[in-house]
C-alpha cells in the first residue's frame, strides 16, 4: 500500500532567543504561519540571520517553537524528538560517514531502525539507482566527488521514505557548475518520488529553479510567498524586488490616471505605465523595472547617459543615469543592436505593462 503524502502547517510559531552582547530576547522567527501542500516543494529564502534556517530546524526538531505549533499532515509534532518525526534532513556539511562505504552509508538509518537485511539491500539498491549511483555502493566517501557525496546524502534521507524532505542549502559547498547540475537532479528526484520538499537557500537563482512556491523571510517574518513568477514579476516591497533578481526603481509622482494606464513623472519627464489598483494622482510611487525589461533608444521621453557599456557575451551590460538614479539594463543579443559607449545620451525605454509599481 502506497503511503499517504503529507504536508507541513505552521500556525503562528515563533522562536525566541536571547542576545549574547545585550541580554535582551529577540524574536529569531515571529508569528509565522505557513501551509505547505503535500508533494510541494517550497523554498524559504533570505538574508542571512533572516529566520529561514531556525524555521527549518523547527520542522525537523532540531529546535522547538516557543509560540506555535507545527503539523505534519494532521498531526501535531511540537513534542516529537527529530528521530520520531517522519522527516529526513539533508544537511549543507553532508555529514557522511568517512569509515563507511556508500552502500553503510546509505543503510545507517535503516540499520538503526532494524530493518531486515533483505529489505535494506533492496531498498538501498533502488535508492542508489534512482540517485543514478549504482555500482559505487563499495566505494569509500573520500573517493567521491563533491557532487556524488551529496547524492549520497540524498540517497541517505530518501531511502528512509521520510513524508518531508528538509534541506539545509545543500549545494553551497559546490562549486558554481555542479551546483546547477545538482540543483536539476534534486528536482527530477523529487518530482518523481512526489516527496514534499523544503528547502532552505541564500541563492535566489535556486531557489527560482527548483520551487513550486518561494517563501521571502526578513528578520524573522514572512516578507512574501507565492510563485517564482508572482515573486519576481509582482513583489510587494523594495527589499523582496531587490533579493529575488536585480532591480532597478524610479520614483514618480502619478500626475494623471487614463483608463488602466497612469502618467508618472519621473526626472521632470511623464512615463505612461499600467496603473495598480487605488493610484492618486499627487501620490509618490515606485516603479520597479527589471534589467531585462528597459531598453536604450536614440530618442524618448525618459533621457539618460551611458556610465557604463560592457560587452558580456549573450547581453551588452549598461548602466545609465536617469537624473540622479542609477539604471542598470541587460540588453540581449548585442550583436544585432547598436552599442552606446560611455558618455552617449539616449533615452531610456520601457513598455508600460513591463514595470511593476509600489
Amino acid at each position: 500500500m502506497e503511503k499517504a503524502k503529507k504536508g507541513v502547517r505552521l500556525d503562528h510559531i515563533s522562536k525566541i532567543y536571547k542576545d549574547p552582547k545585550t541580554g535582551k530576547d529577540f524574536y529569531a522567527v515571529h508569528d509565522t504561519s505557513l501551509d505547505i501542500a503535500p508533494g510541494e516543494f517550497v523554498t524559504l529564502l533570505g538574508p542571512s540571520g533572516c529566520g529561514k534556517t531556525t524555521t527549518l530546524r523547527m520542522i525537523a526538531g532540531f529546535e522547538s517553537p516557543d509560540e506555535g505549533e507545527i503539523y505534519l499532515g494532521d498531526e501535531a509534532i511540537n513534542i516529537l524528538p527529530p528521530n520520531k518525526r517522519d522527516t529526513a534532513m539533508v544537511f549543507q556539511s553532508y555529514a557522511l560517514l568517512p569509515h563507511y562505504n556508500v552502500f553503510d552509508n546509505v543503510a545507517y538509518g535503516l540499520k538503526l531502525r532494524k530493518v531486515p537485511k533483505e529489505e535494506i539491500k533492496e531498498r538501498v539498491t533502488k535508492i542508489l539507482e534512482l540517485v543514478e549511483l549504482s555500482g559505487m555502493e563499495a566505494r569509500m566517501t573520500n573517493q567521491l566527488s563533491g557532487g556524488q557525496q551529496q547524492r549520497v546524502a540524498l540517497a541517505r534521507a530518501l531511502v528512509l521514505e521520510p513524508s518531508v524532505l528538509l534541506f539545509d542549502e545543500p549545494l553551497s559547498n559546490l562549486d558554481a557548475k555542479l551546483r546547477v547540475s545538482m540543483r536539476t537532479e534534486i528536482r527530477r528526484i523529487q518530482q518523481k518520488t512526489g516527496i514534499t520538499a523544503v528547502y532552505v537557500t541564500h541563492d535566489q537563482s535556486e531557489a527560482m529553479a527548483l520551487s513550486d512556491r518561494i517563501i521571502i523571510m526578513n528578520k524573522g517574518v514572512v516578507a512574501q510567498m507565492g510563485t517564482p513568477q508572482e515573486i519576481y514579476y509582482h513583489p510587494n516591497s523594495e527589499f523582496v524586488a531587490d533579493f529575488i533578481g536585480e532591480a532597478n526603481f524610479l520614483k514618480g509622482v502619478c500626475k494623471g490616471l487614463d483608463g488602466d494606464h497612469a502618467l508618472l513623472e519621473v526626472a521632470g519627464t511623464e512615463v505612461r505605465v499600467a496603473a495598480v489598483e487605488n493610484m492618486k494622482v499627487g501620490e509618490t510611487y515606485t516603479i520597479v523595472l527589471r534589467p531585462e525589461s528597459a531598453g536604450l533608444a536614440p530618442e524618448g521621453a525618459l533621457q539618460c547617459k551611458v556610465v557604463l557599456s560592457c560587452f558580456m557575451g549573450a547581453y551588452q551590460n549598461y548602466h545609465v543615469m536617469v537624473g540622479e538614479t542609477l539604471v542598470k539594463l541587460t540588453d540581449y543579443d548585442p550583436k544585432n543592436h547598436h552599442i552606446y559607449q560611455v558618455g552617449d545620451t539616449c533615452a531610456l525605454t520601457f513598455r508600460p505593462d513591463g514595470v511593476h509599481i509600489l
